[in-house]
């Protein structure tokens, strides 16, 4: 029995995961760690443009009146890593994820060599939706990897590491773009992809073998669903469209007819979904709760995430007077901690519950908000430091427990297409929670300074009087910041709140004791 250093087949919800020999030990460290690294090299890609937009306009000769279609430079990524994730979970369930990651990882790596030799904001734009349709494929698969390789006991940390990797992409995405910038102008950031990829590609192959790789459903009446595939896709992008706007923050403009197409494609996909013979996903995984409650769950973190993601740098540069540069490394301080957070929240979940520990993670996100909304003046460096740390901790903690609630309710053999809906949930909070945070910032700051209107020189007014009816207009505005910010965080906190109720039935991990995992050495 010794000799034998191969992992179990998995033929049920349960998954497989048994530890039978050293070099099981092994495939299983190199298989995570390879899917991992796909995963965190994409999630670089979806923020290392941030702070090289300036070179790229500049060598793309974009005027500056067309600054909000350059927005679609990142929107555009984040719209094919969203709408592609449904299509490419299914086909790793149905076909195999080895040769799904494998097609993932060549249109990834095909993209970024289209964005290199882009010569067009069109032609760049273009690309980056192809490049991140093979990037946001890598997602779901990866966790669906992590769901072959270990039990549901076991799982816990496995998909805590996979959810830091993605998050920890993309806190290093924008320093990782500009330092690449400097060193070889802005097409390096995608032509460094191209090596990047082949050894992904080599590392998946020669780790993702046997039962971790194969088909998932053998039988011959399981298929893709593409019809509902290309539904759910217009679905997205139509909400996108909708409610993107331009790239000015509170400039969101809502598209009405976009957002009614948005609700046809998905009434007509929910109607395919109920009777197509094998549905791109099973309406019945939404009467299960724990997968319900994930996607609400997940829906809520998007939500609450943007708020932070948004409002912290505007808050440290409009009320601190820190630069657009210290403002970002504010953040940092909330993202930072993310990844963090996802390791620590995977540990957990497989000692105590998936509820608790993703409990524990909004409770944390709620109080972190709360605080923040109730900044002095003045806070301190040490003051914001500890909010923005409680922040991002809950964020993280809650990622694992989520992930693997999903893949324990519909078992190993959805495991990537349940991944993938959970993901797409968040993705879809965060636009909605942008444009809602837009639109009703927008409204709430012009009713606090309504009574205070714009300050008129006349011929009568002296200096003095001038400049002391300018400075009281200068303290209504702030005063008008300070008051929106803090209802922004406010209504985070008690997002991040309300989610509590949708954490209480993602379930326990089915884990009574601890007996180590096994990509980890023995104690």
């Amino acid at each position: 029995m010794a000799a034998k250093a191969t992992l179990e087949g998995d033929n049920g919800a349960e998954g497989s995961g048994r530890l039978l020999a050293p070099g099981a030990r092994r495939t299983r460290s190199l298989a995570l760690l390879a899917v991992s690294a796909g995963v965190f090299v994409s999630a670089l890609d979806q923020t290392m443009v941030v702070t090289v937009l300036p070179p790229i306009l500049q060598d793309l000769r974009v005027p500056l009146t067309r600054l909000d279609s350059a927005s679609w430079i990142i929107t555009g990524y984040l719209l094919g890593y969203t709408v592609a994730m449904p299509l490419f979970g299914r086909l790793a369930d149905v076909r195999g994820r080895r040769i799904m990651y494998m097609v993932a990882l060549v249109i990834f790596t095909a993209g970024s060599a289209a964005c290199a030799f882009s010569s067009d904001l069109p032609a760049l734009v273009a690309a980056r939706v192809f490049q991140a349709a093979g990037g946001g494929a890598l997602v779901p698969i990866g966790m669906a990897v992590a769901a072959d390789l270990f039990e549901p006991r076991r799982r816990g940390l496995a998909l805590g590491i996979i959810g830091a990797a993605a998050e920890a992409g993309g806190v290093l995405g924008p320093l990782y773009g500009a330092a690449l910038t400097h060193l070889g102008g802005w097409k390096l950031i995608f032509l460094v992809n191209i090596p990047l990829g082949l050894a992904l590609a080599t590392s998946a192959w020669l780790t993702l073998t046997g039962p971790i790789g194969g088909r998932r459903v053998p039988q011959a009446g399981h298929s893709v669903d593409y019809i509902g595939a290309a539904l759910l896709a217009a679905t997205l992008t139509s909400l996108t469209v909708g409610l993107g706007g331009n790239s000015q923050v509170g400039s969101a403009v809502v598209k009405p007819w976009w957002l009614t197409a948005a609700g046809v494609a998905l009434l007509v996909f929910i109607l395919w979904e109920r009777q197509c013979p094998s549905p791109l996903i099973s309406l019945s995984f939404f009467r299960r709760r724990a997968f319900a409650a994930a996607v609400l769950a997940n829906l809520a973190v998007g939500a609450a995430l943007i708020v932070g993601m948004v409002e912290i740098p505007l808050y440290a540069y409009s009320l601190l007077g820190k630069s657009e540069i210290q403002g970002g490394l504010l953040l940092m301080r909330l993202t930072v901690m993310i990844p963090v957070g996802a390791l620590i929240g995977g540990w957990l979940a497989d000692r105590v519950t998936y509820a608790l520990t993703a409990t524990i993670g909004f409770l944390m996100t709620g109080a972190a908000y709360a605080l923040i909304a109730h900044w002095p003046a003045a806070p301190g460096e040490m003051l914001m430091t500890r909010d923005l740390v409680l922040a991002g901790l809950g964020f993280g903690l809650v990622i694992a427990p989520i992930s693997a609630a999903v893949i324990r309710s519909v078992g190993n053999r959805f495991a990537a297409t349940g991944s993938a809906f959970v993901t797409v949930s968040r993705m879809v909070g965060m636009t909605v929670g942008l444009s809602a945070l837009s639109s009703w910032g927008l409204r709430r700051f012009n009713a606090l300074i309504a009574t205070s209107p714009l300050p008129l020189r006349t011929a009568e007014m002296t200096d003095a009087e001038y400049a002391a009816q300018n400075a009281a207009y200068q303290d209504t505005i702030t005063s008008a910041l300070r008051t929106l910010y803090a209802d922004y965080f406010l209504v985070a906190a008690g997002i991040a709140v309300l989610a509590i109720m949708a954490a209480a039935f993602l379930g326990r991990s089915g884990r009574q004791s601890h007996t180590g995992h096994p990509f980890l050495p023995p104690l």
